[in-house]
């Protein structure tokens, strides 16, 4: 990883989800196995960047899994904007 924290919500959302996926498949499972997703955005004005990169990677997920999008005052880092917690299960 080369440390660089890209500016726009989406692209910090895609990491995320990119790092989830490697999660799951070292456990045996994938996005069909996440049961529950919270996610976490610095601003209102990131939700919508958040929810489009979350919405494209379940978009091959038959089962959604529930989820809670909540709006903090910031993260260890200035530059991060947005933080995703997964609860999964494997059959």
């Amino acid at each position: 990883m080369d440390e660089v924290v890209p500016e726009d919500v989406r692209s910090q959302a895609e990491i995320c989800f990119a790092s989830i996926d490697e999660i799951l498949a070292s456990a045996g499972m994938a996005r069909g196995d996440i049961a529950h997703l919270t996610a976490y955005v610095t601003d209102r004005a990131h939700m919508a960047a958040y929810m489009a990169a979350r919405d494209a990677f379940l978009a091959d997920v038959n089962r959604l899994p529930s989820s809670t999008l909540l709006i903090v005052s910031g993260f260890t880092r200035p530059e991060f904007k947005v933080e995703i917690e997964v609860l999964a299960a494997a059959p």
